[in-house]
């Protein structure tokens, strides 16, 4: 089978001394701090043999990921950008959608043909995180497509548990669009995660600040105005991903570079908008955090909650006196896995209920992967889809 595969140097950075677990599986915990010169190329691989629990997919549609771009783009030095754990060679990708052509002796609930959205953190289900219900904080977590064969290829094995049927979108989309959107859930199920798991919700009538608009903020808007936010504030720097979060609901589009010419920062604008009461939710969605944390710890509302889901190995000052006297929050949120997240969003989809297909800003054919990674640096798509099959 064809598949896309990164690989990269081994080169613990000067002062960075890999543990004996990661020189034995070449698998770095932080990715940034020991893998350089990054290399990507189109391969035949052999197509996976699936275990009892697993089936086999053929991949239709896989997403380009801020994660696949972070693989793909290096600092000054050779390294590249992702800050988790990263294992190569590896075949990257990891949104995807799919149909099932195999099945194991043991898989019970699925069948060949039909239609599948895959979570891309392959949780062990043993460790106590696992067996406690925190999915997303699995000790042994493989990350489809950076520490495990991923999906930007023909085929792909994945276990039964880890598999979402989507049969039931036929009911309102046709094929080709019901793969799309199977892609998207996985974006879309970190926003949710965000926001209604680790972020307990909003109330009716909210006020939900999100900065950073690629694919998971723009999830965020929709999730948001789905969910009864009276008023949506989006902040990036990209006129094009500002214009999607507006015909996903933004009640207001801001442009930081333009502000900046102006003299307004984030904070003042979100207090002008609120009229000066803050908003009750701020999402981070950038992986910027020294530039958005200031503002947004200086616009939260009273109990107003911070959602960090932008990742970045970088640190921000925060006033805790700002926390302390609001009685605000900052959460950290990862993944999108458990808590029915991919059961909701695919009820929601199935319904029309949750419109996301703005969110697809472009599309690649298979042999075109290389280009929308060398696209996707450029930061000004939302989501691009390699159509594989």
């Amino acid at each position: 089978m064809k598949a896309f595969v990164a690989d990269g140097q081994w080169a613990p950075k000067e002062g960075y001394k890999p543990t004996k677990d990661e020189l034995a599986r070449k698998r770095a915990v932080i990715g940034s701090n020991v893998w350089r010169n990054p290399t990507f190329e189109l391969k035949n691989l052999p197509t996976p043999n699936i275990a009892d629990d697993e089936v086999l997919i053929a991949v239709k549609r896989c997403g380009i990921c801020g994660s696949d771009t972070h693989l793909y783009e290096t600092s000054t030095d050779g390294y590249i950008q992702f800050s988790g754990p990263v294992s190569l060679p590896q075949t990257i990708g990891h949104e995807y959608s799919g149909v099932v052509v195999k099945t194991g002796g043991a898989v019970r609930n699925l069948k060949e043909g039909d239609m599948v959205a895959v979570e891309s953190i392959h949780w062990c289900g043993s460790c106590t995180p696992c067996r406690s219900g925190a999915f997303n904080q699995c000790q042994n977590v493989e990350l489809i497509g950076i520490t495990a064969p991923g999906a930007l290829a023909e085929f792909i094995a994945a276990k039964e548990r880890h598999c979402w049927v989507i049969n039931g979108l036929r009911r309102i989309y046709p094929e080709d669009d019901i793969f799309d959107l199977g892609a998207l859930i996985e974006p879309v199920g970190c926003a949710y995660n965000g926001i209604f798991i680790g972020g307990g919700g909003i109330k009716p009538g909210a006020a939900v600040v999100v900065f950073g608009i690629g694919p998971i903020g723009l999830a965020a808007v929709a999730l948001s105005r789905l969910a009864g936010a009276n008023l949506v504030i989006a902040f990036d720097v990209q006129q094009k991903r500002l214009d999607i979060a507006k015909a996903l609901g933004a009640d207001y589009v801001c442009n930081v570079n333009e502000l900046k010419k102006i003299g307004i920062l984030p904070r003042e604008k979100i207090m002008e908008l609120t009229d000066g009461y803050g908003a009750e939710l701020q999402i981070e969605a950038a992986g910027a955090a020294r530039l958005t944390v200031p503002e947004m710890e200086n616009s939260l509302a009273v109990n107003g909650k911070l959602i960090y889901l932008g990742r970045s190995a970088t640190s921000a000052e925060v006033m805790l006196d700002i926390l302390v006297s609001g009685a605000n929050s900052i959460i950290g949120v990862r993944g999108h896995s458990g808590y029915g997240i991919y059961n909701n969003i695919i009820r929601l989809l199935s319904t029309g209920r949750l419109q996301i297909k703005p969110i697809i800003s472009s599309y690649y054919d298979f042999r075109e992967t290389l280009t929308a990674l060398e696209k996707s640096v450029e930061r000004k798509d939302a989501k691009c889809l390699i159509r594989i099959g």
